[in-house]
């Protein structure tokens, strides 16, 4: 085993963030909490970060004092102005196109729920403004390496490599291989990326544009936000059709875990919380039961296992999952919470399910992030049933309130969650609840051992202090980050020093005590895997985060 214990970081490195979504500006998932939460945890390693979003009228906004970088008359057949400042304690520069960005509705979708028509111009216009200011767009900065976030920001690493001289080396972070970004080859022009981008060694996927292929193949590192999911995208199970490019630059793919703003989430001063605890507080976190109960018309009964579930309303999340065994919990004591919007059919299900179970189950189908915090601070368990979850944030939160976690073993979840099986129980270790495959009995039976577990207090007692006391902090997260940044610009060690086992798992009985081990792993091609098909992958061109 590699020692992967960190030294101090104490070199100053200027890094560029680019990316379609931050919190509290603009966020439909995880992908907002990270852009906005790591630049604050990079910081004390000597990481100094400005990021770059779409001038969104949340965004520009927000800005305190905005100083104008730049006007370019014409990017792709829009005229763009650049401005830099200070939002809410971030440090941004804004891509300000009215055309593209000064609109109702989301980040990727119109009001009417569809994706926006010119979401490919829209984001492949931030990308190349990004490029030029990596390069020195903005004469008062420039920075000494770039990342790049998910789809959205996948051809910056294209614009460098074909437009730029000597540009700085760039980190493309995978949020989900899901969304790739795949548009029609005749819009390589549209783009404005010249035709000798369109080969294997570009963009060219398939015969069409993929942003996320293009990022993929051109960047200098790759980072997925878990080693578990760095091991699983190198499989044609879970690779989404880029399984064999991913497995033939492994050496440049790392797996590092996410974190969470332990300011942002802290049930001790949270104003979303009712009544404010700290770990071991069961009477005030009871209290938070109680009064969510009541706030929704349940019945205010401290018994009935109160389960959670805040995401995305979607068969990735396994939100169908739930719907479907619904009607079977209710025969038992059970209540549930759902938060969230997302798949039409999925939310309609809820709805008719509410109708016919007011008094066990409550639905909120919209986004709110307040009720997010609540519902973690009351709930005794949140449902994570994901069938593929390259991170996730939701156990995380779930964690530090003191929520039982229930979640399938995939991708990050399995990289945080310890299962409470009989020796991880004996052991004292147990933080939730894990189950394999995703499918509705799985889940089923994963809740029903979670209301045994429930109705033995001190067990259940000792998993909600487990959680509470788990490091989900970005802390040891942000080091590695750090120390990646500064490899890849040479300020810091080489690469051998950066590799650790491949996805280190956290075993059922036992969890490790490094940090580094724990949230990073250089990933490496599994041992035994199928040959890329020669079928055409189904491509998910779809623009959510």
């Amino acid at each position: 085993m590699t020692d992967m214990t960190l030294k101090p970081v104490t070199v100053e490195l200027q890094l560029l963030s680019v990316a379609s979504e931050m919190y509290p500006f603009a966020k439909t998932g995880g992908l907002g909490d990270v852009v906005g939460s790591l630049p604050r945890a990079l910081k004390q390693f000597g990481i100094a970060t400005r990021t770059v979003l779409p001038g969104y009228r949340s965004v520009m906004a927000a800005f305190e004092h905005p100083r104008h970088v730049a006007h370019f008359p014409d990017v792709m057949g829009h005229p763009v102005d650049l401005w830099e400042g200070m939002a809410r304690g971030h440090h941004l520069y804004a891509v300000d196109c009215r055309d593209l960005f000064d609109r109702s509705g989301g980040p990727y979708v119109a009001p009417d729920g569809h994706d926006w028509t010119d979401n490919g111009v829209r984001f492949a216009v931030l990308s190349r403004v990004a490029s030029w200011i990596a390069c020195g767009a903005d004469p008062e900065w420039r920075p000494d390496v770039v990342q790049s976030h998910d789809w959205q920001a996948g051809l910056v690493p294209a614009f460098l490599r074909y437009e730029q001289e000597a540009p700085p080396p760039v980190a493309h972070v995978i949020h989900n291989l899901a969304f790739q970004g795949v548009f029609p080859r005749e819009m390589l022009g549209a783009f404005g990326l010249p035709e000798r981008a369109f080969t294997m060694e570009g963009v060219e996927y398939y015969g069409q544009i993929s942003f996320m292929k293009a990022a993929l193949q051109l960047a200098d590192r790759i980072i997925a936000v878990s080693p578990t999911y760095a091991e699983e995208i190198q499989t044609p199970a879970e690779g989404m059709g880029l399984d064999g490019l991913l497995r033939a630059r492994s050496d440049r793919l790392v797996g590092i875990l996410n974190g969470i703003d332990l300011q942002e989430w802290n049930p001790a001063s949270d104003p979303s919380v009712v009544f404010p605890y700290t770990v071991g507080d069961v009477v005030a976190r009871r209290a938070n039961k109680r009064a969510f109960q009541a706030e929704f018309d349940l019945p205010q009964d401290p018994d009935a296992l109160l389960i959670g579930m805040a995401s995305r309303l979607t068969t990735q999340k396994g939100a169908d999952i739930v719907a479907e065994i619904a009607p079977r919990l209710f025969e038992r004591p059970i209540q549930m919470a759902i938060i969230g919007t997302g798949d039409p059919a999925i939310m309609r299900s809820f709805t008719e399910l509410r109708a016919r179970y007011p008094r066990n189950l409550i639905c909120h189908l919209r986004y709110s992030e307040t009720l997010g915090h609540r519902l973690h601070s009351a709930v005794d368990a949140t449902l994570v049933p994901s069938r593929f979850e390259p991170c996730g944030l939701t156990q995380f939160q779930a964690l530090r309130y003191g929520s039982v976690p229930i979640a399938a073993r995939v991708g990050g979840l399995s990289d945080t969650i310890v299962d409470a099986n009989t020796a991880a129980i004996y052991e004292g270790v147990a933080n939730g609840i894990l189950f394999s495959p995703a499918t509705p009995e799985t889940l089923l039976a994963a809740i029903r051992r979670a209301k045994k577990l429930f109705q033995q207090k001190s067990v259940w007692a000792r998993l909600q202090r487990n959680g509470a006391l788990h490091d989900v902090s970005w802390e040891g997260k942000a080091e590695l980050y750090a120390r990646l940044f500064l490899e890849m610009t040479g300020k810091g060690p080489g690469k051998s020093e950066l590799d650790g086992e491949i996805a280190p798992r956290r075993g059922d009985t036992a969890q490790r005590n490094s940090t580094a081990q724990r949230g990073m792993a250089a990933a490496r091609m599994p041992a035994a895997r199928a040959p890329r098909s020669s079928q055409r992958p189904t491509f998910r061109t779809g623009t959510h985060a």
